[in-house]
């Protein structure tokens, strides 16, 4: 029974940190006039104070919700070895797409307009088929679907504008794709371990 309460807390927990996190980052897909207004009215300075806060409390009561949950897993399914190497690859490709992002004029960012949400909906899937805990479907899926939805948005608004996104030449996406990779290579081989505890490759 003790064991049970503490499962709800725990898992009470990492909801409310999505929960949190989501918010403060979905207003400017569904409140984008309500955040002009209180940049308007507060000024920005104050709104990125605000919102970095409740972005580090819901980041950290994720990570609290998630460890606590971690310990005591409730598994669901067992992915296969495959999908262990699948889940691999595909977050090579999300640290590519991210990389991306702070690379302005490649030509990822060109095709994709948004590649650190593109990057966040590959991660999610990846960490989806590699796990299968009651808690990983929680975390990764919740970030899977606001990451689907946010980058419809964002698309669509860019299509409404006619937004196009510029190409500056190949060693620009060069750079995207070699910064990518490097840090892929770095976070796998030392990162994962040392925030999550687990190496992806042993």
């Amino acid at each position: 029974m003790l064991n049970i309460l503490y499962r709800y807390v725990y898992m009470s927990l990492l909801i409310l940190g999505l929960v949190v996190f989501f918010a403060v980052h979905s207003v400017s897909i569904v409140a984008s006039d309500w955040r002009g207004d209180c940049i308007a009215r507060f000024g920005v300075m104050p709104w990125r104070v605000v919102y970095a806060l409740l972005s580090t409390l819901g980041l950290g009561l994720i990570i609290w919700g998630f460890s606590l949950v971690r310990a005591e897993p409730t598994v669901l399914w067992q992915s296969p070895l495959w999908a262990r190497h699948l889940a691999a690859l595909l977050t090579l490709a999300a640290f590519i797409l991210a990389a991306a992002a702070s690379v302005p004029g490649n030509g990822i960012q060109a095709a994709v307009g948004h590649p650190l949400l593109a990057g966040v909906k590959v991660w999610a899937l990846a960490h989806l088929l590699a796990n299968g805990r009651l808690g990983d479907l929680l975390l990764f899926g919740s970030f899977l679907v606001w990451a689907i939805v946010a980058f419809a948005v964002a698309r669509r608004r860019d299509r409404v504008a006619g937004k196009i996104y510029s190409r500056r030449g190949w060693p620009r996406t060069v750079a995207a794709v070699v910064l990518g990779g490097v840090a892929w290579v770095v976070f796998a081989r030392f990162g994962h371990e040392w925030l999550i505890g687990v190496r992806p490759f042993a």
